[in-house]
Formats: C-alpha cells, structure tokens, sequence
C-alpha cells in the first residue's frame, strides 16, 4: 500500500426536500453569486424556481450563467469569468450535472488568475486559490459534486483536457434522488457507467495489498451493475434512485483511491473520442474500457482474474486465467449492451480515419495511464480493438 493524505471537506446534504437549504448553505460562502446551470430541465422540473426562492430569501444576489452543454466548452468558462469579475461575484452555486459543476469549478479557479484559464489545463500553472463553490447534482455520473477535479474542451483544436487541485473541491453537495428519477434511459446509462469507469480506473492497479480498498470498489461496482438495470426498469423508485447517486460520490470523492495508483488510460483515451465527436462521455467508456482491457490485461493477469471472479462471478472451472479473464470481459460487455449503450465504434459510426490523430494527441504529454503505460501506437491499437 503506497502512503497517502485523504482530504475532502465536502459537506453531503442527502436526501428528499434538500434543495431548499441551498440558500442557507451559499450564504456561509458568500453574498453576491453566480448560478450555473445547463439547459431546461432544472426550470421544467421546478428545481430553479426552488433555488431562486431560497437564494433570495436569504439576501443573496445572483447573476446567471446559464447553457452548459454536455462536454462543457471554455468558451462558456471564459464568459463566466467575465461574469464574475463583472459583478464582484465571491461565491459559485452550480445546478446540474458533471459538466456544470466542471464549468463551475473552471470559473472559480479562473477568477482570481491574471492569464489564460486554459494554462491550468496545460500544466502551465498551478492552481493556488479559487472561489467557493456550493452543488445542487441532478445528474449522478461524474462525481464531480465532491471530486478534486473538472474536464474542459476547448473549441479551438477540439481538446479535452483535466485539472486537479483540492482548492476546487466543493464546499457542499445537496443531492435528492428525486430529481434524477426523470432522467431519460439512456442518460441513466451513461451516468451509471461513467460511475463504473471511475471505479475500475482505480481497481486496475499494480498497488499490491490494497485488499480493504479493492473490497470497497467492488461492493460499489456491483452496487451500479445491480441497480442500473433496477433503474431502467422502475426509473420513479427513490430507493434504488438514491443507491445510484450515492455510489457516485463515493466512486469519485477519492476516497476508493487511498494507498493505490489509479491508471485513467481509458479516460484519456475516451476524452479524445468525446472531444472530436461530441459523444456522450459514459458511451464513450462503454466502447473503450472493453478495449483498453484486453490490450493491457496481460500486464496484470491476476487481478483481471479477481475483477472476474469477484466482479462479475465468473467461476474458477473456467480453468485457465486469460480464459477467465476473458470470460470477465465478455460479461462487461454483456451488461453495458444490456444498459442500451454500445461497444463498438461502428455502432455508433465512427470509423478508422481519426485514429492516428486521436492517438497522437492523446499522448501529447507523454504515455497514457499508470496500469501500463500507453504510446500513440498503444492508442491507436486500442481505438482498432474498440472498432
């Protein structure tokens, strides 16, 4: 087990009716505020109206940026800075899923920066201070809710890149099941499987004696593979939509991630497939994770053995480990076929032609992932697997 510091000051507010704290929540944060928030669905489902009304009710002032799409664009980012700035904002509220809070976290640290926000992007700056952020998630997926980190594209040459930094972690998360009840089938798919992409990129380790933690990831895993499919099919059920929600937090708030290194290959991999083609990023996973597991599993047999067996109860008679291992794989896709969502590119009409060019930019910075670390040709050869 490596050493380590778990740090995540994230208050958790869960549960039916949470919403309407939001105002009392923002006002330990600040006094003038920024709401970000994506398209209808919050106004439709009268989620706005409530956050408005607890907002003013308590003194605050707001200014609205609303539009955040899926795979959050900079473009947005740069005019909510310009928001702030504008309007002497000191605290953010973000009301949505993983790509408003990610747009959310971005403001917040690009506020106080004198340069080009995208620098943090780049590694060409280092995040030392950022506004305070409160959540209202809607969407369970990205975790982002009480995550260190936050995903951006940027328009201009169609990259999609990640920053880290614990000083954009939210103060707070309300988090009531009962607004995600309405999420259309297929965005329930991609959620859950983006939730199970964050907890195999930190099972597929080399870390040895990690034994307490792979128990946990694997409690959670088979939590989203036994109750996406309950949520499919009884998509009003607050219990099983709650199970859901709170299986992504954790799956993302770091604290599955204690004494082990995570490999995040299949993320970078799928990060370029989302950036050119605007795919849904829980869809994307679907396709490359199957993929990325078969170019990499003999690197580390014996713990694609036990995700198999302990995972996905593949019995031991299957006799030897790549037949086991395989037999694990085949099962993964099975489930995420059964979820409506694909696993193979041609599914979903991509083909061959950007392959080197994702590959490339892909490892710009160096190899991908930590499991076994990934080249332009690995890439490629993993995009070829996923065809």
């Amino acid at each position: 087990m490596e050493n380590f510091t778990y740090y995540n000051p994230a208050r958790i507010i869960f549960g039916r009716d949470t919403e309407a704290q939001v105002g009392r929540e923002m006002k330990k944060l600040g006094s003038r505020v920024l709401l970000v928030y994506g398209g209808g669905s919050i106004k439709r489902s009268g989620l706005y109206d409530t956050v408005v009304r607890s907002l003013t009710n308590e003194g605050l002032s707001y200014v609205e940026l609303p539009g955040v799409q899926p795979n959050p664009r900079l473009g947005l980012v740069q005019e909510g800075v310009r928001l702030c700035r504008e309007h002497q904002v000191d605290a953010i509220l973000a009301v949505g899923g993983g790509s408003t809070i990610d747009t959310a976290k971005t403001v917040a640290f690009g506020v106080p920066y004198e340069g080009d926000v995208w620098d943090f992007f780049e590694a060409k700056a280092e995040i030392r201070e950022a506004l305070p952020i409160g959540v209202v998630l809607t969407i369970p997926a990205a975790g982002s809710e009480s995550s260190d980190s936050c995903v951006i594209t940027k328009e201009e040459g169609l990259l999609k890149r990640a920053a880290a930094s614990e000083h954009m972690i939210p103060r707070f998360a309300i988090m009531n099941p009962a607004f995600t009840c309405t999420l259309p089938a297929y965005q329930t798919a991609c959620g859950a499987t983006d939730i199970l992409a964050h907890l195999m990129e930190r099972y597929f380790t080399q870390t040895t004696h990690v034994d307490f933690t792979d128990r946990l990831l694997e409690a959670a895993m088979r939590t989203i593979i036994n109750y996406t499919p309950m949520a499919l099919e009884n998509p009003e059920n607050y219990d099983i939509r709650a199970e859901i929600m709170w299986a992504g937090t954790v799956a993302h708030n770091n604290l599955l991630n204690t004494g082990r290194i995570s490999d995040w290959g299949s993320h970078g991999i799928e990060h370029e497939l989302s950036a050119l083609y605007d795919i849904a990023h829980g869809a994307g996973l679907a396709i490359v994770f199957p993929a990325w597991m078969k170019y990499v599993c003999h690197a580390g047999m014996p713990r694609f053995v036990q995700f198999a067996v302990r995972v996905f109860g593949v019995d031991l008679a299957f006799g030897e480990p790549e037949q086991i291992v395989t037999q694990g794989i085949r099962r993964l896709e099975s489930y995420l076929q059964s979820i409506g969502l694909p696993i193979r590119l041609s599914e979903i009409g991509i083909d061959e032609s950007h392959f080197a060019e994702m590959a490339e930019k892909a490892t710009k910075s160096g190899p991908m992932g930590r499991f076994l670390p990934l080249y332009a040709q690995d890439v490629e050869s993993i995009y070829r697997l996923a065809l």
